[in-house]
């Protein structure tokens, strides 16, 4: 028969064995020992639940976003050695009355804080200094109203944690301060990331509930079963204690920092991943046709299906853990902390699906779909309500994965102009990839009803948008400090330069005043306070803050500043530290995980052909989806940016994703490919493939979609970006282009082998 013509095997598996030799191997083994195997993990589970949880190191700061050796904060230590205390805070106590606050309260401010500096405050450990702020009378140049609000710099230590700052700024409070003072609450960077620890602990409980059930939904509606979401759930379960204790005790072993943004998205992967790998041997086994329960028939099914997933789920396992792990080449501590946590956690889920799931199969077989349709040796239904509702229930298989296949790979030309179509649309989409913006904010992720959040409204609405994390310039040479004339003409550059609201350094206060504080007694250095008019860590200060970093030599010489050393501290300096930080990461983190997934596809498809261009569908879906989520988050929180992670942890999981479905519907058209042309073989698997790669797409997509539950920003941009991705790969690059890209290259697909029966070569004969 020709090319052209129906293949009387496409569409039907042949009752062949599945899988090879190997795979066989473990099928039968699994199948036998599958109540050992069962009870071998309720013991671990129950010995796991019973043991106590490792003590994770780090938690709530900065010590897994920053190094040591960052320039800003390298900046701030030796401003410390010098005037021995910080003129930065990250932590602020407010003070507002949009009425005026009364003469007495700005007064009643500014002596509290010269107590504490005189240590006459009594004990306020572990608080070393105050620093008060007001608009009162236009001290302060830049402040969009007068005499409204006061601010109090707490200063702390450099070893100080984020919590003890946090608590002692309460403590200073309401110590200090009365009702008459107007206190609106404590705020700063270092308050803001106890916020957000604390928001993301109390909001996990709702992701991970949200998220099973979401699943099971998704798992009973795909099966029409009651069981395969018990399945699935009990898995889910049983990976995630595993995980949780081992990636516990290995981050003890190790003294990782595990900063709070790990746990959500740990959780979110281990669910979504598991249900993969549920989905994909549960659809083998429905494919293949369930066996009679309690049979040794129906245990014989089950080995078939085994041996037929198991290779495909181990590989693109491995293949999203080598993803992952991609992100151990960064410098970048989140990144190369990060890393290693995603890995663990898809290889503990891996290990979990690909033994308790077989042994679950092997036990209930047929089961796992009731009250759906089972074998064609089932009794009748006692009645016919029960007829009814067997019809309902029974499973089938959605008809849109076979009709788009049908039609695509029915005509190269068809295939052609689909492909093409494909290719054009994603590569317009993912044109402004190379101007995202990034950002590193964290008060201004927080909800707006976040106590931290709405006293940094306050300040700002006094002040100016940069006044609860201003930028220190540190000026250090010989006798600098006596020449008033040039440092005060550097300040009133400062003030000129875009981006900044207002300045405070020599000049700005009495002589006496300054001695100490903003110029060194011994006179060879100096500092300024920059307020920038934006958020500290949003994408536009980081903007400001670099170009003011490229003109401060040029704008110190023109003030008579010549051979002075100018260098920058606080959160905005060390923003555009990590944001460039992380942008120079991409190349390293790109090139690491391609290369991972690339092998990966090598290893499975053994085509060099086919494995580079199905990689390269993924990396146009991939800039298209970035480029999207910057668009859609420039209009939700303008001059923000993406938060410095989110678009790389996306890539990579988007990336490790997209080798694991190549693999799985691919992988699928590979093995129909023997003695079958690209177009028989296509129709021969991938519509099945491509309907349980739907069902995982959407269980996965759901899965990191549900992040955005959790109400911070960063939270929100990875859930839409890793959800619109998965659903992009899915319904765009499995259902579009890859049937179009096989269809296209025809044979030379699987070059350099010889895997498909070209048109000319076509048998005759019926498929068995």
């Amino acid at each position: 028969m020709t090319g052209g013509s129906p293949d009387p095997g496409a569409g039907r598996e042949a009752p062949g064995r599945e899988g090879g030799r190997a795979a066989r191997a473990f099928a039968r083994s699994v199948v036998r020992a599958r109540w050992a195997i069962l009870a071998l993990w309720a013991c671990a589970l129950v010995g796991l639940t019973l043991a106590p949880a490792a003590d994770r190191p780090g938690g709530s700061g900065l010590r897994g976003v920053l190094s040591a050796d960052t320039p800003a904060v390298q900046t701030e230590i030796r401003s410390v050695e010098i005037f021995g205390f910080p003129l930065s805070s990250r932590t602020v106590v407010v003070q507002r009355d949009a009425d005026g606050l009364s003469p007495y309260a700005h007064a009643r401010t500014v002596v509290r804080a010269a107590a504490v500096d005189r240590g006459k405050a009594g004990d306020v450990a572990p608080i070393r200094g105050a620093l008060p702020l007001t608009n009162a009378r236009g001290l302060f140049p830049g402040a969009r109203e007068s005499g409204t609000t006061a601010l109090t710099y707490l200063l702390f230590g450099p070893g100080t944690s984020l919590g003890a700052r946090t608590r002692a700024a309460h403590r200073y409070a309401d110590r200090f301060f009365t009702e008459r003072d107007h206190v609106v609450g404590v705020t700063g960077s270092a308050p803001a990331r106890i916020a957000q620890g604390s928001i993301i602990r109390s909001s996990l409980p709702t992701v991970e509930l949200a998220t099973l059930l979401a699943i099971a939904l998704i798992v009973a509606a795909s099966f029409r079963s009651l069981v395969a979401p018990l399945v699935t759930a009990g898995t889910a379960a049983t990976a995630y204690v595993v995980t949780l204790h081992v990636s516990g005790y290995v981050a003890a072993l190790l003294d990782l920092p595990s900063p709070d943004e790990l746990e959500p998205v740990v959780v979110a992967l281990l669910l979504g991943v598991v249900t993969d790998y549920v989905v994909f041997f549960c659809s083998a086994l429905r494919d293949l046709g369930p066996g009679r329960r309690s049979t040794a028939a129906g245990r014989d099914v089950a080995a078939r299906a085994i041996a037929r997933s198991a290779p495909i789920v181990g590989v693109a396992g491995l293949a999203v853990a080598a993803g992952t792990a991609a992100l151990l080449a960064a410098e970048s501590p989140f990144f190369r902390t990060l890393g290693p946590a995603l890995a663990l956690t898809v290889l503990v889920g891996l290990l979990v699906a690909i033994t308790l799931v077989p042994a679950l199969l092997a036990v209930l077989g047929d089961r796992i779909f009731w009250p759906g349709r089972r074998a064609s040796g089932r009794r009748p239904p006692a009645s016919v309500w029960a007829s009814r509702w067997a019809r309902l229930v029974r499973v089938r298989r959605p008809r849109w994965p076979r009709r788009a296949v049908e039609s695509i790979a029915g005509s190269r030309r068809v295939a052609g102009a689909v492909l093409g179509g494909c290719v054009t649309i994603l590569l317009l989409a993912s044109a402004p990839l190379l101007r995202l913006d990034l950002g590193v904010s964290f008060v201004d992720t927080l909800p707006a009803r976040e106590p931290v959040r709405e006293a940094a409204s306050a300040a700002q609405a006094g002040f100016a948008e940069g006044i609860l994390s201003p930028t220190v310039v540190l000026l250090e040479g010989k006798g600098i400090g006596r020449r008033h004339e040039a440092l005060t003409a550097l300040g009133t550059a400062l003030e000129r330069q875009p981006g900044v609201a207002g300045v405070l350094g020599p000049g700005a206060m009495p002589v006496r005043a300054e001695a100490g504080v903003l110029v060194a007694r011994d006179g060879d250095a100096a500092r300024y306070l920059v307020v920038l008019d934006s958020d500290p860590g949003g994408a536009d200060a980081v903007h400001d803050i670099d170009r003011l970093s490229d003109r401060l030599p040029a704008l110190a010489a023109r003030a008579g500043l010549r051979g002075a050393t100018a260098s920058l501290g606080g959160d905005t300096a060390t923003a555009s530290y990590l944001v460039h930080q992380t942008q120079d990461d991409l190349i390293r983190i790109a090139l690491a995980a391609l290369a991972a997934n690339l092998v990966m596809l090598l290893v499975f498809l053994r085509s060099v052909l086919a494995s580079v261009l199905l990689l390269g569908s993924s990396l146009l879906s991939l800039g298209a989806t970035l480029t999207v989520t910057g668009a859609v988050f420039d209009v939700l929180a303008p001059g923000q940016g993406l938060t410095f992670y989110v678009p790389f942890a996306a890539a990579v999981l988007l990336l490790a994703f997209g080798s694991d479905y190549n693999i799985f519907t691919v992988g699928h058209v590979w093995e129909a490919a023997h003695g079958r042309s690209v177009r028989h073989a296509l129709l021969a698997a991938l519509p099945s493939a491509l309907s349980a790669v739907a069902v995982a797409g959407l269980a996965l997509g759901t899965s990191f979609g549900l992040l955005g539950l959790v109400p911070l920003l960063p939270f929100r941009q990875l859930a839409f970006a890793v959800a619109l991705g998965i659903t992009l790969d899915v319904f765009v690059v499995r259902l579009l282009m890859v049937p179009a890209l096989l269809t296209v290259l025809g044979p030379a697909a699987a070059w350099p082998s010889n895997r498909f029966v070209r048109p000319t070569e076509r048998r005759t004969t019926v498929d068995p």
